[in-house]
């Protein structure tokens, strides 16, 4: 196994956006042969899996609000939040390797990592089921993979020192009325490991437990022993290109929700606001709004107006036409939004 190091000009990334996008671009462009490992740290988000529907499973207007940001893996899996206290570990497998790495297997994946949990202190830490670390039946990883090729990705998130509180109102989402069929999250009583470590380690900042922690893992006394591969210039533009077409792009994050295919997104000043939607016989049959263009009650109120108004101009101009509109967008507004919508 092999350590590859994703700084950038000598800097850790932190944002997650990125740093969710690397996996793809490291087992379907760079395609290193062998057992790889990422390891990083986030700003704070929320990861939904690629079969989640956001409004399902992530509480928006929260993320809107604190400045959280929204991310969709390529993996499956539920939804989880980062944040600084978070760990994010990713084994990236490129053809033959001379271990026992094998994909669908979690077990190969997680016993390292529990391994070197137990030689910090967490002697409760174990597997439960197929891909879930917890301690007392504490939940504080869970595990994704993703394939391409001959190449995958298996991993997941370790929570360290994370905000429990931030993660708990993210991940309460507040849109009752979507229903459909997508991959729901299994929520589960979460921990952070810090408080099971050995004393001495729980002094640790996150960055400072995430070098331990890659000693643990490679055996070694120092970094600088790893076997490592640096992301230089080249693969640094490839993935800035892969960002650029699809990984930082509102259409693939928040758009991608099965059974609402349609997303149209429109700024007003420093605000905005977004129409997420599916359409049937010539009518809309699903909506959801969101943005910071109108409260949470106005967006409700006019998801509800919206849905089952004929595909015709006319008719959503004056299905909109509301004080409520007019007030946040002008007098134009109903217009303006019947524009977006259909366009």
């Amino acid at each position: 196994m092999f350590l590859i190091d994703t700084s950038r000009n000598g800097k850790p990334v932190y944002d997650p956006i990125v740093n969710q996008s690397l996996d793809n671009y490291l087992i379907n462009d760079l395609k290193l042969p062998g057992h790889g490992l990422i390891m990083y740290i986030n700003d704070p988000a929320v990861i939904v899996g690629v079969n989640q529907n956001v409004f399902a499973e992530v509480n928006v207007p929260y993320l809107i609000e604190n400045k959280i940001k929204l991310v969709r893996r390529s993996s499956g899996g539920g939804a989880v939040y980062h944040d600084r206290g978070n760990l994010i570990f990713e084994n990236i497998v490129v053809g033959e390797t001379d271990d026992n790495a094998k994909w669908g297997d979690y077990g190969v994946f997680a016993q390292p990592v529990l391994d070197a949990l137990h030689e910090l202190g967490a002697s409760q830490a174990v597997l439960r089921g197929k891909s879930d670390l917890v301690i007392n039946d504490h939940k504080f990883t869970g595990m994704t993979m993703v394939k391409a090729g001959d190449g995958y990705a298996a991993g997941g998130t370790l929570m360290f020192d994370m905000n429990i509180d931030a993660a708990s109102n993210a991940l309460h989402p507040v849109e009752e009325k979507i229903h459909g069929k997508w991959v729901k999250s299994n929520r589960s009583h979460i921990t952070n490991v810090k408080p099971f470590l050995a004393a001495d380690y729980q002094k640790l900042t996150p960055e400072e437990f995430r070098e331990q922690l890659l000693l643990k893992l490679f055996k070694v006394d120092s970094l600088d022993q790893i076997e490592t591969y640096h992301l230089n210039e080249k693969d640094w533009q490839i993935i800035d290109e892969r960002l650029a077409e699809k990984y930082n792009q509102d259409n693939w994050n928040f758009g991608s929700n099965p059974g609402f295919s349609q997303y149209r997104r429109q700024a007003f000043d420093d605000k905005a606001i977004v129409f997420n939607f599916a359409t049937e016989n010539n009518q809309i049959s699903k909506m959801a709004v969101y943005g910071d263009v109108l409260s949470r009650k106005h967006a409700d109120k006019l998801q509800d107006l919206l849905t089952g108004v004929s595909l015709d101009e006319t008719a959503i101009t004056r299905a909109i036409d509301k004080r409520f509109v007019k007030h946040a967008i002008g007098e134009n507004g109903p217009d303006q939004l019947a524009k977006l919508i259909l366009q």
